[in-house]
């Protein structure tokens, strides 16, 4: 399955209730407008989650939001709905694997 485009061409919106919708804030100080703007900056990293994939579906992004702020998340599809389950800043390691997409881009 190309998740790129099953996310861009076949989920239509984001899935927040009062389960997910003020954890991330409370958590790591991630905003719902942020963790959604990180599925429309350039370039967006998605990966399968495989390590956390045993009850549903689950995938990894690396990207940033409209403030630049360098976010990782793990969602998961619901009823075509993304369903973030889990957003904060990204670590060093992540930083360095995203910035170096970035430059790729640049250079292609």
């Amino acid at each position: 399955m190309d998740i790129y485009k099953y996310i861009f061409e076949k989920v239509g919106e984001f899935d927040w209730d009062t389960g997910n919708i003020n954890k991330n804030q409370d958590k790591h100080e991630v905003n719902v407008n942020e963790c959604e703007e990180v599925f429309f900056n350039t370039p967006v990293l998605i990966q399968n989650d495989e390590k956390h994939s045993e009850k549903e579906k689950r995938f990894s992004v690396l990207g940033r939001s409209n403030d630049d702020r360098y976010l990782y998340l793990v969602f998961t599809i619901r009823r075509n709905k993304i369903r973030v389950i889990s957003a904060r800043d990204q670590s060093k390691k992540e930083r360095v694997i995203y910035k170096a997409m970035i430059i790729k881009e640049k250079i292609l």
